[in-house]
């Protein structure tokens, strides 16, 4: 059996004297894309922070291609794209990416590449304060791929973009995971959820279910993803 790219065993956040992720197990397949959803709030970007290894976690275990989180040997391995914007507004959007391919050790040559990838080669040599929200965040995740991570940890990447947008986005994300990469993309958008080959639904800092799609559909006998998250969380014997 292959073993997991992301393991969480037990894990428990607390912050300011409340818990906010309530002992969670989980399994993440590699080379695939989960789809981490729920409301906002339910504790999605701590469970991501966790995984790269910058959030405290009161007691469990998390580890990441066989490393406990934030290891040193993970850092060119696992790509995280926060909500906001992790590039320097005074530099174009060329001299960030050459600026973090040293960073990474990575020719800077990668650039051009990671550029294309993102849709933003006709605006490399535009200062970051001159592009518009979507056009950041894209930035943001060319610098990410620069060192083809294994794993890619993305928190709400398409917020504030366009269909157009968002749809080539996506279609990023499945090349990505096509080439073997290993993607976790949140949402509240639960239409993006048949982009996904996996799901991962959360509530209140707990996991109400883990699987595939058409799985979800089928064991709630609803026709949507809104309406199987729905059944889950007014089910008898479901904390919410």
């Amino acid at each position: 059996m292959t073993e997991p790219a992301i393991s969480i065993h037990h894990l428990r956040v607390v912050r300011g004297g409340n818990e906010v992720l309530h002992n969670l197990d989980l399994d993440i397949e590699p080379g695939v894309i989960t789809g981490l959803l729920g409301p906002s709030g339910c504790g999605k970007t701590t469970m991501m922070r966790a995984i790269v290894g910058v959030q405290k976690v009161a007691s469990g275990q998390v580890t990441v291609l066989g490393q406990p989180a934030g290891s040193s040997s993970l850092r060119a391995k696992v790509g995280y794209v926060t909500q906001a914007p992790s590039v320097y507004e005074d530099l174009s959007i060329e001299a960030n990416l050459h600026y973090f391919a040293r960073l990474y050790g990575v020719p800077t040559g990668r650039a051009t590449a990671a550029l294309e990838a993102v849709g933003l080669s006709e605006h490399s040599t535009k200062l970051v304060r001159q592009l518009s929200g979507g056009q950041r965040a894209r930035a943001s995740l060319a610098s990410a791929l620069l060192a083809s991570p294994e794993v890619l940890i993305l928190d709400e990447p398409t917020v504030g973009l366009d269909p157009v947008l968002r749809a080539e986005l996506w279609a990023t994300f499945h090349q990505l995971a096509g080439d073997g990469a290993t993607l976790l993309v949140s949402s509240h958008v639960m239409d993006e959820a048949e982009r996904c080959d996996r799901l991962v639904l959360m509530r209140e800092g707990a996991i109400l279910a883990h699987c595939p799609p058409r799985q979800l559909l089928a064991d709630t006998g609803a026709s949507t993803v809104e309406d199987a998250f729905l059944s889950l969380v007014r089910k008898p014997g479901v904390a919410v």
